[in-house]
């Protein structure tokens, strides 16, 4: 499955950005979705899934009541709603399609693709 991540760019702390991943190739509903990040010098940073029904959401701590994630599986889109952004939510993001993602975000199980990645920068 090909990954097409867009929405990013640069905004005021407190402000908000959506991020979209649009999906191509294979059937969508194989897949459940993720959300990475990586700021500059540091590892790149699990952050967010949604599982392949959309019935399901996991978020991390550090997003968690500020991001939200969801899916249509029709339109083979999913999006990152992110509130409230704070500096230190400046990274590049990435959209992750997997068949089975533990709660750390490693895979455990099947495949894997990634998008390429979008710039998020907040500024203070």
């Amino acid at each position: 499955v090909q990954l097409q991540a867009s929405g990013g760019g640069a905004v005021e702390a407190g402000g908000s950005l959506t991020l979209s991943c649009k999906a191509s190739g294979r059937t969508f509903t194989n897949y459940g979705v993720a959300w990475f990040r990586q700021a500059p010098g540091k590892d790149r940073e699990f952050i967010a899934s949604i599982h392949w029904s959309g019935t399901r959401t996991f978020y991390v701590d550090s997003v968690k009541g500020r991001f939200t994630v969801s899916r249509d599986n029709v339109q083979m889109t999913a999006w990152l709603q992110m509130n409230v952004l704070k500096p230190e939510d400046t990274a590049v993001y990435y959209c992750h399609a997997h068949t089975v993602l533990d709660y750390s975000g490693t895979l455990i199980d099947g495949e894997d693709y990634w998008g390429k990645g979008t710039q998020v920068t907040v500024s203070s």
